[in-house]
């Protein structure tokens, strides 16, 4: 994916739907004739000043009214289109506040596991799909894959350099866990690398070895780093990698829209490709599009701020700057060792708190939403101490710095996040999809990760965030997730975090807007804002909550137009 390229006009371009804003306003002066009337359904607004309604009418793309289907029918003109729902339950738009934009990974490139959802797979599978990609491909050129998850394999023992061998030894080989921290390699990649077993583990990665001291295939963290640097890599064009971004970003927009998703903060990415597709009509979902690396300096140089943009595409806050590994891949950095791990090891930590300090207050004086990818304990830690510095060199008391993951707390980490209003943007899927490895922390860590229960108690506004492609990003999952903590397997972990629905409802919309400084416009179903929301064919406060996650999107709609109808 691009990241660096985007020019000033680009920047610039973002606001070509600004005027819309004020076509809005004038509609308001002539509150009748809606364009749309929605009666009849059962209405979970996340509004606390108006919770539950039957109806609501739209106009220009904005709720104006909301309430009974008596009321909102006064609002119907010649022109309106009046819905009938049927009984049909409708929530606002859900919000994802951290997802990588794999678009192309989906559309191109192998995926030895499900994106979307709980499926096992076995090894020689796996080595088939890459054998195949293999035989397509010249010798010495990388054959990857991605979505694997080394708790859903059918075999029940460790992905091995041996296995990746048999797929070939004249390709380097590189299968991609779907956390994101660690990969398994084939002897020609390490090869390539030089990495041997006496080869030492860099800072903030390792190169994992059997008992008897040979490699095992397993890399974490920045030990990954050593592999960008050989072996051929597919070469395309300028236009053809811009077809590329272009097509990935139109098909994972429809894949949010298929889920229920209106709105969801991209991780980079092409910045050009989105609006070129928003320009063609393929753009689904709003962005909150999150800078990295060159485009960050650039925006700072060029003056920008976040909540430069409109409705649909504006700058949110930075990339996830990276403080530690991964809660599913057990690198995370605790303050405590590992339950169980001989020698012991306490996770990654990939970055200094000097370096960490200086990126904080680059970022936060120029006005940009600082954002940080922190698991573990000690990363946190690490986070707000250099946030808390930034405030006091430069105070700002609605800068939201964003956490992002925020896994394990402790009292005095939520003390803090709460003097600075923090946003958590925490793991929401994780409590279904990945209990499998809720056994490597234990029920005492466990009770304190992914504190929804805690966090809200103390009066933060914690927000969804799968981290897909590391989690699904089915907002429905994420729902029972957070209600059941219940994982697929069927055991619970930590159920002292459970949160109500009417709460996890907040957290999938409204607190996903408030993480992004938009909770003025979207969020709820309210008079004056964006009209997202998802019509389902079941209420979620009434199902049996193991059976939320199956609930069928009948529709999604953004902006008041449909987006998805099954």
């Amino acid at each position: 994916m691009i990241h660096a390229h985007a020019s000033r006009r680009d920047i610039l371009g973002m606001t070509a739907g600004l005027a819309g804003t004020a076509i809005w306003t004038r509609a308001l002066a002539d509150p009748r004739d809606a364009d749309l009337i929605l009666v009849n359904a059962t209405v979970h607004t996340v509004d606390p000043k108006q919770p539950a309604a039957e109806a609501f009418a739209i106009r220009d793309g904005r709720f104006i009214a909301v309430g009974t289907s008596s009321d909102i029918r006064a609002f119907a003109g010649k022109a309106t289109r009046i819905v009938d729902a049927k009984g049909l339950t409708v929530v606002p738009g859900f919000i994802d506040c951290h997802v990588h934009p794999v678009g192309e990974v989906l559309l191109y490139q192998v995926l030895v596991g499900n994106p979307y959802d709980v499926e096992f797979v076995t090894i020689d599978s796996i080595i088939g799909k890459l054998r195949e990609r293999a035989a397509q491909t010249p010798p010495g050129t990388w054959v990857e894959g991605f979505f694997f998850d080394d708790t859903k394999v059918k075999d029940g023992q460790p992905l091995t350099v041996r296995d990746l061998d048999k797929a070939s030894t004249e390709h380097p080989i590189m299968v991609r866990h779907r956390g994101g921290h660690t990969y398994y390699v084939n002897g020609k990649a390490f090869e390539l690398a030089g990495v041997t077993k006496d080869t030492p583990n860099p800072f903030g990665g390792t190169f994992d070895r059997n008992s008897d001291g040979t490699l095992s295939g397993r890399v974490t963290d920045r030990a990954g780093a050593v592999f960008t640097k050989v072996g051929q890599r597919p070469t395309y064009t300028d236009e053809q990698r811009a077809q590329r971004s272009r097509d990935g970003l139109a098909h994972i927009s429809k894949q949010f829209v298929r889920y229920g998703l209106t709105s969801v903060h991209h991780e980079g990415g092409d910045l050009s490709a989105l609006q070129q597709i928003r320009a063609r009509g393929d753009l689904q979902h709003r962005v909150s599009y999150e800078a990295q690396g060159p485009l960050v300096d650039r925006l700072i140089a060029d003056g920008f701020r976040s909540g430069f943009g409109d409705e649909w595409l504006r700058i949110g806050a930075t990339f996830e700057h990276t403080i530690d590994g991964s809660f599913s891949e057990r690198t995370m950095a605790l303050d405590t060792p590992y339950p169980g791990s001989n020698p012991p090891y306490k996770g990654n930590l990939v970055t200094t708190q000097e370096d960490l300090n200086a990126w904080v207050e680059k970022v936060h004086r120029a006005g940009i939403q600082v954002n940080c990818h922190a698991n573990g304990d000690i990363a946190i830690d690490m986070m707000l101490t250099a946030m808390e510095r930034a405030l006091k060199l430069h105070p700002n008391a609605n800068a939201r710095p964003k956490i992002t993951h925020c896994t394990l707390i402790n009292d005095d980490l939520i003390r803090r996040m709460k003097a600075m209003d923090a946003v958590p943007a925490v793991f929401s899927t994780y409590p279904y999809y990945n209990s499998d490895k809720f056994v490597f922390y234990g029920e005492a860590m466990l009770q304190r990760s992914m504190a929804l229960r805690t966090m809200i108690d103390a009066g933060l506004r914690p927000a969804a965030g799968s981290d897909f492609s590391p989690g699904p990003f089915s907002p429905l999952l994420a729902l029972q997730a957070m209600v059941t903590r219940t994982g697929w397997d069927r055991k619970t972990w930590g159920a002292n975090q459970r949160i109500s629905m009417d709460e996890a409802l907040t957290v999938t919309t409204l607190n996903g807007a408030y993480n992004s400084h938009e909770e003025a416009i979207k969020g709820s179903i309210t008079p004056g804002k964006l009209a997202d929301y998802v019509v389902l064919a079941e209420d979620v406060k009434t199902i049996a909550p193991d059976k939320i996650k199956d609930i069928k999107i009948v529709r999604t709609v953004t902006g008041g137009v449909t987006r998805y109808e099954a």
